[in-house]
């Protein structure tokens, strides 16, 4: 089997019955706080119908296409669903997790996932500038991806420079503060320096 795409969306189909899956933020978002990121794994491993119904039912490119292909699987074997939705399923909830081809993650603090959707959301709207509903229907990896490539990867970002600081102590300034990287980002969209 060939792995796809974290941020790919699923087809399940089922007779003339198809549902499109996408791991959108507001899907990931949503099942994190019905469920619990942690949870969904090991539901999904023991196969809680309930579960799997309601991933599907939340990921949903169209509700109805869900309803009208759950309701296809109704009069068929509990081994039938499975075979259908487990391992999709799980790939679903794998596109929940920011994939990075530079790995940027592994030098990142680790956040409950709540928080870390929401900080998705915030950098979706607030630093690409999208609407809220793009924000919504985007993957985390479509966002994060975006994002990095706006702002770059965090290791490109300025390195501490140890004359700066003094010079900012001196000055009365947060050592840390890095002058020259707002002076750059201010030129880079056309505020003037100070």
């Amino acid at each position: 089997m060939t792995l796809r795409p974290a941020y790919d969306e699923i087809v399940l189909d089922h007779g003339s019955h198809a549902v499109i899956l996408r791991p959108s933020l507001r899907a990931a978002s949503t099942l994190e706080r019905n469920i619990g990121f942690d949870r969904l794994f090991q539901r999904i491993g023991e196969f809680h119908t309930g579960t799997v119904r309601e991933i599907i039912l939340t990921a949903a490119t169209d509700r109805k296409d869900a309803t009208r292909f759950l309701r296809s699987l109704e009069s068929k074997s509990l081994l039938t669903f499975q075979r259908i939705a487990q391992i999709p399923a799980a790939q679903l909830v794998v596109g929940f997790m920011p994939q990075s081809e530079g790995n940027s993650a592994s030098h990142s603090k680790a956040v409950p996932w709540r928080e870390a959707y929401r900080n998705l959301f915030r950098a979706a709207t607030g630093i690409l500038g999208w609407s809220p509903e793009e924000a919504w229907n985007a993957t985390p990896t479509e966002i994060n991806e975006a994002f990095i490539g706006r702002v770059g990867e965090p290791d490109q970002q300025a390195q501490h420079d140890p004359a700066q600081a003094a010079r900012n102590e001196s000055a009365g300034l947060d050592p840390e503060f890095d002058r020259a990287g707002l002076q750059a980002l201010k030129a880079k969209y056309g505020r003037k320096s100070r």
